[in-house]
């Protein structure tokens, strides 16, 4: 099975988030708002306005990173995926 993002989405394949800095220290998780970011593994064809479509920045294989709750998440064959609005997107990771 595959999943075809639709519109301005993008398929993200989670990454995890560092939970120790290379000097050691431990960040905490709760009530801290972090940026999510993940690999893309699927480009929609991008939005539609006034008959056109609209052009998305990002490609396979980029690494982005994006609003922390605005994902929805699917599990497909126990691996989770992220489908994320393009304007969503805050950055690619270069």
């Amino acid at each position: 099975m595959k999943l075809r993002p639709l519109g301005g989405h993008i398929i993200v394949e989670p990454q995890e988030r560092e939970t120790k800095t290379a000097s050691g220290i431990y960040l905490p998780d709760a009530g801290e708002k972090r940026q999510g970011q993940g690999v893309v593994i699927a480009v929609g064809p991008g939005k539609l306005e006034k008959g056109d479509r609209q052009p998305i920045e990002v490609n396979i294989g980029d690494i982005v990173v994006f609003k922390q709750y605005a994902p929805d998440e699917v599990k497909l064959e126990n691996k989770t995926y992220l489908i994320v609005s393009v304007d969503d997107i805050t950055a690619v990771i270069e």
